[in-house]
């Protein structure tokens, strides 16, 4: 028998889920809440679900102290640093994929890479030409395409100029990315056809 994935329930909605979809948090020493991307600081997690406007919720409301049953520090640029913190959470794991070989990038390798069925996940830069990103995910239909990062981002993790269009190929990586991406959607607002991958993987625990 496979084990289900342990939820966790949010303090904003009251739902409960896969922690792969929300956010945990802790108290730090100077009682500050601190955002625990990758899920591993000790002590008691507090969850809200992978959405500004929840994490929004939170902190006007003072949800952290209710759920920490004490007076802690949760200030409205929680909201920015949780974003920036998913951000280079997916930038690190497209390093990875890249060095590990799985993953191409440049608009005719990633195109090719999606014609030939190897691709099972596009990314392409939400500030990229939009015409570009439609043709590869008509070359890949099917495949989910992520657009929620900056062409300076993208270039950033994968350690080249002006990286537009990127595809990851089949793999642990390409799972965690598509779990971190994601959670990072609820943070950046896509529109079109450009959506995150439904499907959770195992980026956080």
């Amino acid at each position: 028998m496979v084990k289900a994935a342990p939820e966790r329930r949010c303090i904003v909605s009251g739902e409960s889920g896969d922690r792969t979809a929300l956010i945990r948090f802790v108290v730090g020493p100077d009682d500050d809440i601190v955002p625990d991307i990758a899920g591993k600081l000790p002590g008691r997690g507090i969850w809200v679900g992978a959405s500004a406007t929840l994490l929004s919720r939170a902190v006007e409301k003072r949800l952290f102290q209710r759920a920490a049953r004490r007076p802690v520090k949760a200030g409205p640029e929680l909201v920015g640093l949780v974003e920036e913190l998913l951000v280079r959470q997916c930038q690190g794991l497209l390093g990875l994929a890249r060095r590990a070989g799985e993953l191409v990038c440049g608009y005719e390798k990633v195109r090719a890479f999606a014609v030939a069925g190897k691709a099972v996940l596009l990314v392409t830069a939400r500030d990229g030409a939009p015409g570009g990103g439609a043709k590869l995910a008509r070359a890949a239909a099917g495949v989910p395409v992520v657009a929620l990062l900056d062409v300076a981002e993208l270039s950033l993790a994968l350690g080249r100029e002006n990286v537009v269009h990127a595809a990851l190929g089949p793999g642990g990586l390409a799972d965690r990315f598509g779990a971190e991406a994601r959670r990072l959607a609820g943070f950046r607002a896509t529109e079109g056809p450009m959506q995150p991958p439904l499907a959770a993987g195992d980026g956080a625990t």
